[in-house]
Order: C-alpha cells, then structure tokens, then sequence
C-alpha cells in the first residue's frame, strides 16, 4: 500500500518528467527537490524515487518498443 507521501511524490514527479519531456528543463528536478526538502525530507525522498523509477520504466519502455519494431523472426 502507497503511503501519502509516495502518492503525492509519484504526481509531482509525472508532472516533473512531463514538463521536463514539454521544455527539456532539467533543473526542476533539482529545484522542486531542495523545495520539497524544505518541509519533508520523507517526500522529498519518495519524490527522487519516484523520478528516477518512472525515467527508468519510460527508457525500459522505448527500449522495448524499438526492439519491437525493429523485430525480424529468425528463418527457421
């Protein structure tokens, strides 16, 4: 079960890696990070998790989509 603070920290990252994907803005990770820690080391924690499994499961899931397009089945 999510806790609040990975709830709320899951969003912000999407909205993070969303804006980031808009503008190529990698500063506001940093940014909303030293804010966030400001007033919770706990979610600022699960807010760095959380981008970094989310960037992980979008470069996985490119990955997985160009090997997929780019597939040939061996003649057999």
């Amino acid at each position: 079960m999510s806790t609040l603070a990975e709830k709320l920290a899951d969003d912000l990252a999407a909205k993070a890696i969303a804006h980031i994907q808009a503008t190529g803005d990698e500063d506001v990770v940093s940014l909303l990070s030293k804010t966030i820690g400001e007033q919770s080391q706990t979610l600022q924690e699960a807010f760095i998790t959380s981008i970094r499994v989310q960037r992980a499961a979008i470069r996985a899931a490119e990955l997985l989509e160009r090997r997929s397009r780019d597939y040939t089945p061996n003649p057999e």
